[in-house]
């Protein structure tokens, strides 16, 4: 991190450290290194050094950015603070190669390099991530539901690009995003409290208050403690029975606390528990088309201004709990690591399932009902409830001396123990049901579920992963070379159990699936001069298998002779996922000016590829037999005079299916999209984020800045099938709940591909040497609308429109350091 004067002005694109300070106490004498090193917010800017920059532990052990032999980004919390980033769909725009899917508050898919599968909607609970996420040594990462932790306290987020399954193992396939919280210090009091006010432009306040405190217990013991809350404003209308304004607004509460205790002079024990509430009352989705709202209804129906329509109330909910314990004993030459943590997580999706209830209803081929318009117009409560309890132990040892020989080496155990659900409560549906179909048929497919819901499902998983891992280096003159590997066996255990009238009351007991392999990985480092290497990397990573659900067969259109049937059906499991990731990376480190450049190609086979099941209301999991991703990143800081620090970080790549999935028969046909040449889903070709901040001293106590950015995305496709010809056109079903008019009409949708996307923001703060500051931002400065994903129900036969992002954002920060 810079300093120009005494302005601290580190720029987004975090770069390296070029040399180490005497280690603070922290859960590990490697992370406390890179703590010791990287200024927080707490730090005076008098102690920050003219050319010390960020240590991150992305190999297990610390050094330097420049150090690390493969593509790392790395963001310290100033970096954070002055981008006013709040979640990791914020980091993801800063980050050359990072892309964020927003699905929802608390739903975001992650991927790294264009590895991408599509969308993982909130049904699927057996689709594992592509990119491993973690709080400091505790994996977090749950496919969909990766937990948005508040960025409050944060020492940095360290990016690791390309597959990481040696040190990570499973869910690193693309790449690892670690969140590192600033550890407890022994004998030191410091703090930090921050308080904000924000608009967005539908008129709607939010903002938070959050504090951190270090507070020493006697010469060997410190505590660390944080707490925030926060209040999102709103920025979706909602017209219908359930009309209301700004209905997508909601809160983030929570906090951690950590204890660190030095046992004996090398031996520290680190406990920590974690808290987080997150709940958000609606969805930032903006529909275009609605079963109940469009323009085939007489007379034609106009959302007029607001953004969705709604029978009921929607909500998201997420209550995690994480608790850890970190000890380690440094034996001079090698430090042993002990880290152990537990999880448990209770997720909410309470979704305005009457689009989709009401299209069953009212199309003739379902369910030998014929159309049931009756049953349209009745409210449909779709809520899909997850309870994961998840143990995960790590034992390591590594070294910690400075010589020309480096190792680590450990083993790793995880227990996942997760439930879900899904109840599609309709108040009503059960009697119209048994006076078409005769008395008792409701309750008779309800296979043990409660009476009207006509769709419910239970799927409790088992989940169990053992591996043993190590990564070794040896310099020689200017030469390093590193490699490493990493054994996993894997045992998935799950039943599927339903009920309803929309099921086919399947009931499998048991149903199991195993992998085990070894993934290794080998890079050759030239350091000509000490401020310039060149990286080559050859890699293997890997994403678990799993267990397809069912079809939901009374929904599918013909039934189970029908053709969405005989496509998708009889697909029990899918493979494991690998890659081999082929890799040149360029880096340059100096004062006034840190570069890093990388070129890869990345060799996918047995692709997970997620995709609609026609008509049936299910999703299935392929396996692609060939897929690549590639392309060159460049990440450039520069301070071409006093005062001005710049940063460019931008990516431009190709990743496209190199085979076809078919349909079998003597007239193969391409299924849902997945064809050779077709684009992954929702990777831009191209990404780009520039950041200037311009500072000087206003007094011998203060100084002022100002930072402008410019982030751009460039266009992407939220499914594989949205790119192939015809994707735009739907057989749209209308209902018309004044007259109980309905029907069914062919339509065009347009162009299904999400256009690019540019924000600007800019932000202008004051800073005193006593720890106080002051920042007025202004984020999405235009007011854009960008396009994230394409939202859809029943295949868009329902409903259909966009997640949006949030638009123009207007706050005010105070914090006050001590």
């Amino acid at each position: 991190m810079r300093r120009t004067t005494s302005l601290v002005c580190h720029l987004l694109v975090g770069s390296a450290a070029l040399a180490f300070v005497t280690p603070a106490a922290a859960q590990t004498s490697q992370e406390g290194a890179a703590q010791a090193t990287n200024p927080t917010a707490t730090t005076p800017a008098r102690e920050v050094t003219n050319d010390g920059e960020i240590i991150v532990t992305a190999t297990k052990r610390a050094t330097t950015v420049q150090d690390v032999p493969f593509s790392v980004n790395a963001q310290s919390q100033q970096d954070l603070q002055r981008a006013n980033a709040q979640t990791v769909e914020d980091i993801s725009r800063n980050v050359a190669g990072l892309t964020v899917q927003n699905l929802g508050p608390g739903q975001s898919q992650v991927s790294v390099r264009g590895v991408s599968a599509g969308q993982i909607v909130r049904d699927q609970p057996g689709v594992k991530e592509q990119v491993g996420v973690y709080l400091d040594e505790s994996v977090i990462s749950l496919s969909l539901f990766t937990p948005d932790f508040d960025l409050f306290d944060l020492n940095r987020v360290e990016t690791l690009r390309g597959p990481q399954g040696t040190l990570f193992g499973s869910g690193s396939v693309g790449g690892t995003l670690r969140y590192i919280t600033n550890q407890p210090k022994l004998g030191k009091v410091e703090g930090l409290v921050e308080a904000n006010a924000n608009t967005v432009d539908e008129s709607d306040v939010g903002g938070h208050v959050k504090a951190a405190v270090n507070v020493p217990l006697g010469a060997t013991a410190a505590i660390r403690a944080v707490g925030y809350a926060t209040h999102y404003a709103g920025f979706i209308d909602a017209v219908g029975p359930a009309a209301g304004k700004n209905i997508n607004d909601g809160h983030r509460i929570g906090g951690r606390l950590s204890l660190l205790w030095e046992a004996a002079p090398g031996i520290r024990l680190t406990p920590r528990i974690v808290y987080q509430d997150v709940k958000a009352n609606g969805f930032n989705r903006r529909e275009e088309y609605h079963l109940y709202c469009n323009q085939f209804l007489t007379p034609a129906c106009s959302l007029g201004g607001a953004d969705q329509y709604l029978k009921l109330r929607e909500q998201f909910r997420d209550k995690t709990t994480l608790a850890d314990l970190t000890a380690s004993a440094d034996f001079g030459g090698a430090e042993l690591t002990s880290v152990t943590s537990y999880i448990h997580r209770n997720i909410l999706v309470s979704r305005d399932a009457s689009a989709l209830t009401g299209s069953v209803s009212v199309s003739p081929f379902i369910i030998a009902l014929g159309a049931a318009p009756a049953l349209a117009n009745l409210p449909s409560n779709l809520r899909d409830t997850t309870r994961l309890n998840q143990w995960s132990q790590e034992l390591r040892v590594a070294s910690t001396g400075s010589g020309p020989f480096q190792w680590v080496f450990g083993g790793f155990y995880s227990h996942v123990n997760r439930k879900y659900a899904q109840r599609l409560p309709t108040p009503g549906y059960d009697a119209f049901v048994d006076a078409a179909l005769g008395a008792g048929v409701s309750a008779a497919v309800a296979n043990g579920f409660p009476l009207n819901s006509p769709y419910n499902a239970d799927l409790p998983y088992i989940i169990k992963q053992a591996a043993v891992f190590g990564e070794a280096s040896y310099k020689f003159g200017q030469f390093k070379l590193t490699g490493g590997g990493r054994y996993y066996d894997f045992k998935e255990k799950r039943d599927f159990i339903s009920g309803g009238i929309f099921s086919n009351s399947d009931t499998r007991i048991g149903d199991k699936t195993k992998s085990n392999g070894f993934s290794p990985r080998a890079i050759l480092s030239w350091e000509p001069q000490r401020r310039t290497a060149v990286n080559l990397q050859i890699a293997k990573g890997f994403r678990l298998g799993g267990v397809n659900d069912p079809l939901n067969i009374p929904l599918c259109s013909g039934g189970a002779t029908g053709v969405d049937a005989q496509t998708y059906g009889g697909r029990p499991t899918y493979k494991d996922e690998t890659l081999w990731n082929y890799e040149a990376n360029f880096k340059l480190g100096g004062r006034g000016l840190s570069m890093t450049a990388a070129a890869f190609y990345n060799d996918i086979k047995n692709l997970q590829v997620t995709a609609d099941a026609g008509s049936c209301s299910s999703r299935v999991v392929f396996n692609v037999p060939k897929a690549h991703s590639s392309g060159v990143e460049l990440e450039i800081n520069a301070t071409p005079m006093p005062g001005l620090d710049l940063s460019l970080a931008t990516n431009v790549q190709s990743a496209k299916f190199d085979s076809s999935v078919v349909t079998a028969g003597a007239s193969p046909t391409v299924i849902a999209g997945i064809r050779d040449g077709n684009r992954l889903p929702t990777v831009p070709k191209f990404q780009l984020a520039a950041t200037a901040t311009y500072g000087q001293r206003f007094s011998s106590t203060g100084e002022w800045y100002v930072t402008g950015s410019f982030q751009h995305v460039g266009n992407r496709f939220t499914q594989p099938s949205d790119q192939e010809t015809g994707a735009g056109n739907f057989n749209f079903i209308f209902f018309n709940p004044a007259t109980a008019a309905f029907g069914t009409r062919n339509g065009s949708f347009g162009s299904l591909k999400l256009p690019s996307y540019d924000l600007v923001n800019a932000s202008v703060g004051l800073k005193w040497d006593n720890g106080l500051e002051a920042v007025l931002y202004a984020n999405n400065l235009f007011n854009k609308t960008p396009l994230l994903s394409l939202d859809r129900e029943r295949g868009g036969r329902a409903r259909l429109g966009y997640n949006v992002g949030q638009p123009r954002t207007i706050g005010l920060t105070v914090r006050k350091a001590f």
